[in-house]
């Protein structure tokens, strides 16, 4: 989907079966990491342009694990993971890692839920 702002393409990995939806933002000086099947909604930003502290040089990144899903107008700061099957709510902040099959909200994002993993759901 257009339109799609990415600083550096070259520094974009992008998963099978993954949507990003409206004015997705990537600002990638350093890598960002998107695995397959995740579904990002409209107005979410990827910022992977914040530098240690004590070692300017240095970038912080990390991934977006498959099947995670978040909503509309999410923000993804550096350094953070987003766990396989995380769902993030809209509007969230995201400053810290969110385990998988967890449900994470607000402004710092918080884990509020923890829901079960889709195979074991499957399995009934």
């Amino acid at each position: 989907m257009l339109p799609l702002h990415v600083l550096d393409g070259s520094k974009v990995t992008i998963g099978n079966n993954t949507h990003l939806n409206f004015n997705t933002t990537i600002m990638s000086a350093d890598q960002v990491t998107i695995e397959d099947n995740v579904k990002i909604a409209a107005n979410c930003q990827f910022l992977a342009n914040n530098h240690d502290p004590y070692d300017r040089e240095k970038l912080l990144t990390a991934p977006i694990k498959n099947n995670a899903w978040l909503g509309a107008g999410v923000s993804v700061l550096a350094g953070v993971t987003i766990g396989e099957n995380a769902i993030i709510g809209a509007g969230a902040v995201v400053d810290k890692d969110v385990p998988a099959n967890s449900i994470a909200v607000g402004i710092p994002a918080k884990v509020i839920k923890t829901i079960p993993h889709p195979e074991q759901i499957k399995q009934g």
